[in-house]
């Protein structure tokens, strides 16, 4: 069975957000209309690496409320060229399973993180493979 993400998002990254509702009291932007189990706020320094893994099964969406960050990607055991976009306030970003990727923020960032499975330890750490994929050396 396909899991329901794959047919919209599968090969995706940067995702067109769908359009606003719109009235006079301002507007609600859809972000994420799949089943999920984790919405988490993350602030990052800039400067500072995060990722550097992959997920088994899980995959996420990155809403950028503020900053920008590098976002390094390819798929997991493949000899593919290592991708890079920069990933900027407003956009939002989809990983799905056995995708190797880190992110070095650039600036003062606050994300939006929503996910697949549940963010407790052990739920995450069984999914999570971490790996050594990027940092200051390797950055292009």
């Amino acid at each position: 069975m396909i899991d329901e993400y794959k047919k919209e998002y599968l090969n995706a990254d940067l995702v067109k957000l769908k359009d606003r509702f719109k009235d006079d009291r301002g507007f609600i932007q859809p972000l994420c209309d799949l089943n999920m189990k984790s919405a988490s706020l993350i602030y990052s320094k800039p400067g500072t690496w995060r990722a550097n893994h992959y997920h088994k099964k899980d995959w996420h969406f990155i809403y950028v409320i503020s900053g920008e960050f590098e976002y390094y990607f390819r798929k997991t055991n493949s000899d593919e060229n290592i991708k890079k976009k920069i990933v900027t306030k407003g956009q939002l970003l989809f990983t799905g399973p056995m995708i190797d990727h880190a992110m070095l923020y650039t600036k003062e960032t606050e994300i939006l993180v929503m996910s697949k499975n549940p963010r407790d330890q052990k739920t995450y750490e069984e999914d999570t493979v971490r790996i050594e994929f990027m940092n200051d050396q390797k950055r292009f």
